[in-house]
């Protein structure tokens, strides 16, 4: 079994650098955001094929009974500021009939983790006022910056994928010291280890 782990920045997957240069196992490194998101893995995916693909990182959340530093699925993905305004309304690219906002999960994780799982938005800008946040948190649950590229990257290449987040912090009005970026790495980290240990044993 072939699995590409995608994450954004190094530091989140810090502990996988390490153990993952096998032939079957490869990770990949994107930079932040949909843009270099959506242009490495298209760039990848051309040349190199997958039985899995599995996107891991740190959100925001805007459900506070998701408790930070928890670690979730995300099965359903979308782009929420793909479209058009017209006066107060927002018209998304489906209803524009231009394409697809909305991407969902594709692989079913193995028994046992028993993760929450999530509906999320991705977003060029995160949420930080007060306003906005209030007109898209009764929808959602997460937001990232990159995880719908990743679902619509992967679809294109018709490989099955995965999104895998820990909650770092809550969505409101920048609180740096109230984010808990260290204990959702650590906790992301450690899924990824568990993960990878039933991976290596099917192959064996």
């Amino acid at each position: 079994m072939r699995v590409l782990f995608v994450a954004a920045t190094p530091f989140e997957v810090e502990e996988l650098n390490s153990v993952i240069k096998t032939e079957d196992l490869e990770l990949i490194i994107t930079g932040v955001g949909m843009v270099s998101t959506a242009f490495a893995l298209g760039r990848h995916l051309a040349s190199n094929s997958y039985d899995l693909a599995i996107n891991l990182g740190i959100a925001g959340s805007f459900d506070r009974n998701i408790g930070l530093g928890e670690v979730v699925e995300i099965t359903s993905d979308r782009f929420s500021e793909l479209g058009a305004e017209d006066g107060d309304n927002f018209l998304s690219i489906d209803q524009l009939g231009f394409g697809a906002s909305t991407f969902s999960s594709s692989y079913q994780l193995p028994d046992g983790f028993g993760l929450t799982k999530v509906s999320a938005i991705t977003v060029n800008t995160v949420h930080g006022n007060d306003e906005s946040i209030a007109k898209i948190s009764t929808d959602t649950q997460l937001e990232s910056m990159e995880g719908a590229a990743f679902f619509y990257a992967c679809q294109m290449a018709g490989i099955p994928a995965i999104q895998i987040r820990a909650v770092s912090n809550y969505v409101e009005r920048r609180n740096r010291d109230a984010w808990q970026i260290g204990l959702a790495i650590k906790n992301l980290n450690t899924f990824a280890a568990e993960f990878l240990a039933i991976i290596k044993a099917t192959q064996q």
